[in-house]
């Protein structure tokens, strides 16, 4: 169970199925959550994330490693950049008739 909150508040109430987003049956994180009402772009915190921390992280899907940031009390600061494009594929040949081991 991932403890999910929006970090905006609201009165209005919706139910969400959170999901990840590398587009797999199992990325979900909640399904019929009751969360305040959200519009696109607002942020929502999943306090327990797991694979989403540095640890378990890939780039699975071409998907960039997310930064990551450390909260304490009301202070948070970012402790892990988040991936560029050109990062994600600098280790890619794109040279035509480019084989396995160029």
């Amino acid at each position: 169970f991932h403890e999910i909150i929006s970090v905006r508040e609201s009165v209005a109430e919706q139910s969400y199925d959170v999901v990840g987003p590398v587009c797999e049956s199992s990325d979900i994180f909640g399904t019929n959550r009751r969360l305040p009402k959200l519009q696109s772009g607002d942020l929502v915190a999943i306090l327990n994330a797991g694979a989403y921390g540095a640890a378990m992280s890939s780039n699975y899907n071409t998907r960039g490693l997310l930064p990551e940031i450390l909260v304490e009390g009301d202070q948070f600061k970012t402790i892990r950049r988040r991936q560029s494009f050109e990062e994600i594929i600098a280790l890619e040949n794109f040279q035509e008739g480019a084989g396995a081991g160029t």
